[in-house]
């Protein structure tokens, strides 16, 4: 018996596309294995850049993989609708065959962004939203964002800084830090740590299945629990603050002029209470 291997063959390119638009912006990205960035530029012009990678397995013809990406160099896959932008649609389904785009955006500060990939990281940068970014797999990085923001990948980290709005997170595997969200927060991972911190009032929700939670300068309500890891919460209660880790050490801090009502249980382990805080037994 004889074995024979058959490499596959691969192609690479590129395009650059320049759109005129008016006014506040609405971009719709996809890409269904390749990394996202969108960054802040000069207000009415969109700059597109795509890296194109593209491969035939074995018993496809020679040449198919430079077909392919001939054809998305020539005819790239960009919609314009007035203000109105989407990216990534291929339609043509032998194009999208393993095939790899990475896109670099450069937009208007007045952009509205939903952006997802099957497989890759995103990175997102100084728009005002709001934003929506959803990954299979690969890591999110978002920051100074002027509205809320809806993030989620099946499996990598997420960190956020700076967002003038609500966020929700959510991380199948990962750790997840978010800094200066200005209101409510939401986040939950399968597996990771959590830190979070508030620039403006909301209520905060979170979970980890395995994994500590860091929480500062909480401005409201809060529910946070894990399976298995600490929790640390600081701030000023404006609601009720349920807190429940499976196990692992639970630390609350508020201001000492903060009045409430406590009820605690450990299964293992011990409750004791700050001197900044006299408790009253009833």
């Amino acid at each position: 018996l004889l074995a024979v291997s058959v490499p596959a063959r691969s192609a690479q390119g590129s395009f650059d596309r320049t759109l005129k638009v008016t006014g506040a912006v609405d971009v719709d990205v996809t890409t269904g294995s390749g990394s996202i960035t969108v960054r802040r530029g000069e207000a009415g012009t969109v700059r597109i850049h795509g890296e194109i990678r593209a491969h035939s397995n074995w018993g496809i013809s020679d040449g198919d993989a430079e077909r392919r990406v001939k054809a998305l160099e020539s005819n790239p896959p960009i919609e314009q609708t007035g203000s109105i932008i989407r990216i990534g649609h291929i339609q043509d389904p032998s194009l999208r065959r393993n095939v790899s785009i990475s896109y670099e955006l450069v937009v208007p500060q007045e952009t509205e962004l939903k952006s997802q990939t099957g497989s890759g990281s995103q990175s997102f940068e100084g728009i005002r939203g709001p934003v929506r970014a959803h990954s299979g797999s690969g890591s999110l990085k978002v920051s100074d964002i002027g509205d809320e923001l809806r993030a989620e990948t099946g499996s990598g980290n997420i960190e956020i800084e700076s967002v003038r709005g609500s966020a929700v997170l959510n991380s199948g595997s990962g750790s997840i830090r978010a800094e200066q969200i200005g209101g409510g927060i939401s986040a939950q991972t399968g597996s990771g740590s959590l830190r979070l911190s508030q620039s403006a009032p909301g209520a905060v929700k979170v979970i980890t299945g395995s994994g500590t939670a860091q929480l500062s300068n909480i401005r409201g309500s809060l529910h946070a629990q894990t399976g298995s890891g600490g929790i640390s919460a600081e701030g000023n209660p404006t609601g009720d603050w349920v807190i429940h880790a499976g196990s692992g050490d639970l630390t609350v801090r508020v201001p000492s002029s903060t009045g409430f009502d406590l009820s605690a249980r450990s299964g293992s382990g011990q409750i004791s209470t700050g001197d900044s805080h006299p408790i009253t037994l009833e």
